[in-house]
């Protein structure tokens, strides 16, 4: 019997690699990859990483500027220097995500994005191959619409905890959104004292699937890729969704078992759903109400902004001591 990562991939359910690290991306052939600044953090650690910083110190060491300026570049180069490796490895596309610190600030996020595309080009790669990340503020999402519509710039918004900032996302004609599994069902563990959760009742996939339904049954082309499991039960019952982003242990799981995964989610299935349709990229006092009524997303958006900014000010540190 094949495995259960291939019945995974049978199902029609895309596979991301969610890591910086070459080797477990070439092992589980994923479509695309996917980091953030926590997984390169971890990445640079690693000894046979430390070319790619060092090419990355070299590149911004051209330009002027104090050792602080010159890191900040150097963190860009690096981030493209990931991303283009990982280009070598996968057939599809990247995520490299935006500064977390840029998260309330639409043209600020549009500046840098358009400054990572420019790298990338510079590189040879093209911008079909790249997907901006950016956290699902309001702000976000609203940098997103007009990167996809002025600029032809794929976006993938991330940090995705609500229906709410899904269903901007989808108006805003995002490429594609990262839904966070299982930080939401860290945040029910820790709020309602439950230890565990069934994959059948897990909230995070609970939220994956309405989301899916809806796009499905109103026909938005926005992809949905469960992200950030805490095991391979979540992934098992999202099977049919478009995509999922796995990290290496779990990937690992999946690819040594032969357990069945049924396919559990069906676009063709969702239009027969009876489902309100909603709006909020236009509307921005209903879409602050209505996610500040999510207590949930609201706090694990801003936890997660907070711990990719922490984790981007830790690696800045680290590439300005090489000035």
């Amino acid at each position: 019997m094949s495995s259960s990562l291939d019945q995974l991939k049978a199902s029609g359910t895309v596979v991301v690699a969610d890591t910086g690290d070459f080797e477990s991306i070439a092992k589980y052939k994923p479509q695309d990859a996917t980091t953030n600044p926590s997984l390169i953090l971890a990445a640079a650690k690693k000894a046979e990483y430390a070319k790619l910083i060092d090419d990355a110190v070299a590149a911004a060491s051209k330009s002027s500027g104090s050792p602080s300026q010159k890191a900040e570049k150097a963190l860009d180069y690096l981030l493209v220097e990931f991303g283009s490796k990982i280009l070598e490895i996968v057939p599809g596309r990247v995520s490299t995500e935006v500064d977390a610190r840029l998260s309330f600030d639409k043209e600020g996020t549009i500046k840098k994005a358009l400054e990572i595309i420019d790298l990338y080009k510079q590189k040879g790669i093209s911008k079909e191959r790249v997907l901006i990340k950016i956290a699902s503020t309001y702000e976000g999402i609203q940098a997103a619409r007009e990167l996809e519509a002025k600029h032809g710039i794929h976006v993938n918004l991330t940090l995705l905890f609500s229906f709410v900032q899904a269903v901007a996302a989808a108006e805003a004609s995002a490429t594609l959104i990262s839904p966070f599994v299982g930080r939401i069902l860290d945040w029910y563990k820790a709020s309602t004292g439950k230890s565990s959760y069934e994959a059948s009742e897990d909230p995070g996939v609970h939220s994956v699937k309405r989301i899916f339904n809806y796009y499905k049954k109103f026909g938005y082309k926005t992809i949905v890729m469960g992200a950030s499991f805490r095991n391979s039960g979540e992934i098992k019952e999202l099977a049919g969704v478009d995509f999922l982003t796995i990290s290496p242990g779990l990937l690992e799981e999946l690819y040594s078992s032969t357990d069945a995964v049924p396919k559990k989610l069906d676009a063709d299935a969702a239009q027969a759903l009876d489902i309100e349709k909603a709006a909020y990229l236009d509307n921005e006092p209903a879409f602050r109400f209505d996610f500040n009524e999510d207590q949930m997303a609201t706090d694990k958006l801003s936890e997660g902004i907070r711990k990719f900014a922490a984790d981007t000010v830790t690696l800045l540190k680290v590439l300005e001591s090489k000035f």
